[in-house]
């Protein structure tokens, strides 16, 4: 069975930066998809930046050239990197992942595509 288990997160000034980290463990297939969602108070989740299985990424716009999203296929670990931090980027952020039928899988920003789910880690951004 997959699991995730997130850690870093934390609180931060504006301006500031964060890393975190999701650990995948129980992956039967090759391709794996993952995305780092986050969800503030009384808001919907947004997947904020995803990674195929060939190491392409995608970004919301509101943290293009902020957040970067990468991957260790050795250690199975997904990095979020977050720089210039803002309070509107405060929120429960989650990591997520799918397996690929292939040797592909299609990165994406829905949840439903997602059937693997990190525990959440609050991420708290002061002015």
């Amino acid at each position: 069975q997959v699991q995730l288990v997130e850690s870093g997160g934390g609180s931060v000034q504006a301006g500031g930066s964060l890393i975190l980290s999701c650990k995948g463990s129980g992956y039967t297939q090759c391709a794996v998809c993952m995305c780092c969602f986050r969800q503030a108070s009384g808001q919907e989740r947004e997947g904020v930046g995803a990674i195929d299985s060939g190491g392409h990424t995608s970004y919301v716009g509101s943290v293009e050239g902020r957040f970067s999203i990468s991957k260790d296929n050795a250690k199975g670990i997904l990095y979020l990197q977050m720089n210039s931090l803002k309070p509107e980027d405060t929120a429960m952020y989650y990591c997520a992942a799918y397996e690929g039928t292939g040797d592909y899988c299609y990165r994406s920003h829905f949840e439903h595509e997602y059937k693997y789910w990190g525990q959440g880690t609050q991420v708290t951004v002061s002015s």
